[in-house]
């Protein structure tokens, strides 16, 4: 998991939420709240540039070239490469993979 170096912060989805106090749950439940409103922005925005043309490995690359850049700006490179080092178990665990549904 993604975690702060001097110090550690609340986490879901892996990634610490930002906060200078003590989290609550209603603070939790904001970003959770957040996060959808993010999810729904960033598919809006796969979703026209597909309809554009962009290739899905396209949008890929630059997208997680975009969110690793963020997250190092936040977090520094060392948290950064912390977090990845995890990737590949959750990867192959499949926490990553849409399972189409099935009729």
């Amino acid at each position: 998991m993604l975690e702060m170096i001097h110090k550690p912060q609340p986490k879901t989805w892996g990634i610490p939420v930002r906060s200078m106090s003590v989290s609550t749950s209603q603070d939790l439940l904001a970003d959770d709240a957040q996060k959808r409103i993010a999810l729904s922005y960033l598919s809006e925005a796969w979703a026209e540039a597909r309809l554009d043309g962009i290739d899905g490995d396209c949008l890929a690359q630059a997208s997680l070239f975009t969110a690793f850049a963020e997250l190092v700006a936040t977090y520094g490179e060392e948290a950064v490469a912390k977090f990845v080092e995890g990737l590949s178990a959750r990867v192959k665990n499949g926490e990553f993979s849409v399972m189409a549904a099935k009729q």
